[in-house]
Formats: C-alpha cells, sequence, structure tokens
C-alpha cells in the first residue's frame, strides 16, 4: 500500500475549504490514503526540513519543493529568493500539481480552476459555493460592516465559531465534514453551533471592550492593543467603532504567544480615495510575517516585540498615507 499524502492547510476558513477541495479531488486521483492537518507560521523555522520522508501537499501557505501537490496565493508565500527560483524553474516546465496566483482573492477557486483545467474534474455546487465564501471572507468582501460582525449566513457561523475552536485538531475534523457536507451542513452540526454561540457572546463582549483598547489615532490609522487575554478580539471592531480610518493595527494573544495583525478598512480603504496605500503583506514580511496587501500578520517572540512591532508598522502606515495624500489635503 502507498502511503499517505497528507495536505497541509493554513487554519483558516480559507485554508480549510482549500483542504476539502484538494481532498475531495486527490481522492479520485490517489490511490492511497487522503489526510490532512493544519500548519501555522510558527511551523516555518525549520522549513527545509518539514515532513521530512514523508507525502505531502500545501494549500494556502508557503511553498515547498517537496510538495507533491501545492497551491497558493499569497504574495508573500516564498521564504526565500532561493525557493522563488525553485517555483519558477518548475513552473518553465509542464506541472500539473503546483499553481499559484498572488491575484486570486482566495485559494479554493484557484484550485478548482486547476483541476478542471488540468485534471478534467467536475466540481459540485457546494464546492463552488466554499469558494465563492472563501472569497468574500478572505478578502473582506463583505457587504457591510454589519454583514462581517452579525452575518448568519452558514459560512459565516462557520468562520465566526473557528475563533473559539475548542482544540487545534478541531480544524482538522471540521475539514473532514467539508469533504462529505455542504456548509449548511457544516454549520448545523452541534459542535460548530455551541462554537458560534459562544462565539457570539465574545463578539458582543469584544465590541464592548474594543474603545478602551486604542492606543491611538492618527492619520486615519487607528493602533491598538488588545494583548490581555480578558479582552476578546472582533476582527471587525475597529472598522465598526471608527468608520473612518483606513487602517487598523493591533496586537492580539495567541495559543502560543502574541499576533501582531493589520488590515486596510474594506469598506474606508486608501484606494478609495485615490491614495495608493502600503503593502501590508510585505511590511509584514520585514518582521518575520506575511499577508497580501490589504491584509497580513506576524508572531513576534514576546509581547514587548509585538508592541513594538504593532507601533513601527501603524507609522508605515500612517507614513504612507501622508505621502500619497495631496500636499494640503485632510
Amino acid at each position: 500500500m502507498s502511503q499517505p499524502l497528507t495536505i497541509h492547510y493554513h487554519r483558516d476558513f480559507d485554508g480549510m475549504v482549500s483542504a476539502a477541495v484538494l481532498a475531495r479531488v486527490l481522492s479520485e486521483r490517489e490511490r492511497g490514503d487522503i489526510c490532512w492537518k493544519s500548519v501555522n507560521y510558527d511551523q516555518r523555522e525549520d522549513w527545509h526540513n518539514f515532513e521530512a520522508g514523508a507525502r505531502f501537499g500545501i494549500v494556502d501557505f508557503h511553498f515547498h519543493p517537496r510538495a507533491e501537490y501545492w497551491f497558493d496565493h499569497h504574495p508573500t508565500t516564498f521564504l526565500s529568493e532561493e525557493l522563488r527560483a525553485r517555483y519558477l524553474e518548475a513552473h518553465d516546465t509542464p506541472n500539473d500539481r503546483w499553481a499559484w496566483d498572488e491575484n486570486s482573492p482566495s485559494c479554493p477557486p484557484l484550485i478548482l480552476k486547476h483541476a478542471i483545467r488540468h485534471w478534467g474534474y467536475q466540481p459540485e455546487a457546494r464546492f463552488l459555493e466554499m469558494a465563492r465564501w472563501s472569497d468574500v471572507i478572505d478578502a473582506a468582501r463583505f457587504e457591510s460592516v454589519d454583514q462581517a460582525i452579525f452575518g448568519d449566513e452558514p459560512a459565516l457561523r462557520i468562520m465566526r465559531a473557528l475563533t473559539v475552536a475548542p482544540t487545534i485538531d478541531w480544524v482538522d475534523e471540521l475539514v473532514g465534514a467539508m469533504v462529505q457536507a455542504d456548509l449548511a451542513g457544516v454549520a448545523n452540526r452541534a459542535d460548530v453551533e455551541k462554537a458560534h454561540q459562544r462565539a457570539s457572546r465574545n463578539r458582543d463582549r469584544a465590541l464592548e471592550q474594543f474603545p478602551p483598547t486604542v492606543a491611538w489615532k492618527k492619520d486615519k490609522v487607528l493602533l491598538y492593543d488588545a494583548s490581555s487575554s480578558q479582552i476578546r478580539r472582533e476582527r471587525f471592531a475597529p472598522f465598526y467603532h471608527h468608520p473612518d480610518i483606513h487602517y487598523s493595527v493591533g496586537v492580539i494573544p495567541t495559543r502560543s504567544g502574541f499576533h501582531v495583525t493589520a488590515g486596510e478598512n474594506p469598506w474606508n480603504s486608501p484606494h478609495s480615495v485615490g491614495l495608493a496605500g502600503a503593502h501590508i503583506g510585505n511590511l509584514m514580511e520585514r518582521y518575520g510575517g506575511g499577508g497580501h496587501r490589504s491584509v497580513g500578520g506576524a508572531n513576534p517572540h514576546d509581547l514587548p516585540a509585538a508592541r513594538k512591532v504593532a507601533a513601527e508598522i501603524a507609522e508605515e502606515l500612517r507614513r504612507a498615507i501622508l505621502e500619497a495624500r495631496p500636499h494640503g489635503a485632510v
């Protein structure tokens, strides 16, 4: 029997759908077992030796030259110029197992497009729905800040439930559910509904707790510190309370330490008022993180470092706005 192939994916809605889609597609191509396991940024330190001796694929995460299958849409996917060169070299020859498109709003549509073109795959309607919602969630294409925070569609209920995942392995279980069921079926699971109810209570508390966390607000940039474990986190709280800002930068706690997060206001981006803005993913890359132009994150080694990084990035974003703003504009 052939060795099982493990699909590694970033543990968010985009990554989970990517893993489910690829697992379903490969179930028709691979004779051996297909399994899946999440990865996160802290696993990049010894990236060269990642999963040495094992068969694996990677979706919605950094490029690895030993990946049998690899799909990503992050512009910061290559951890070194050497790895970028490895990909470009392989891309010059026919390769139906890797694909990268930094212009794709999320990863699942990239996988489906590739599978249709190269493998003759006919996607089920439920996977097309998952891919559509993945674009909405990962690229923050919500109709409004109210939909982003209070939306009750199945995909949004799952998205919110993920904020209170009871264990790290729970996301692997939900990927398995996505392989077999549609979004409504996954959202209606008792464990997902329980997590969603808890997360909704946390959301309400987070909206109440956010205002005192603001360190400063200058030139359409807001810096906040929600590093206390007693403070609940709501991703879009900065834009809910301060719809006039272009960027928010914050420090939040994680299971493994502290995370610096930064993002454009989807409903009042710099581009909406004619400003070029900055590439957040590239800024985060300087601090060992990554992301896209409009959103990114990094995991500094301790809280003081996280606060320092957040302040520096906030100032960099503020400087980008000031430099792009016409002289004399407010």
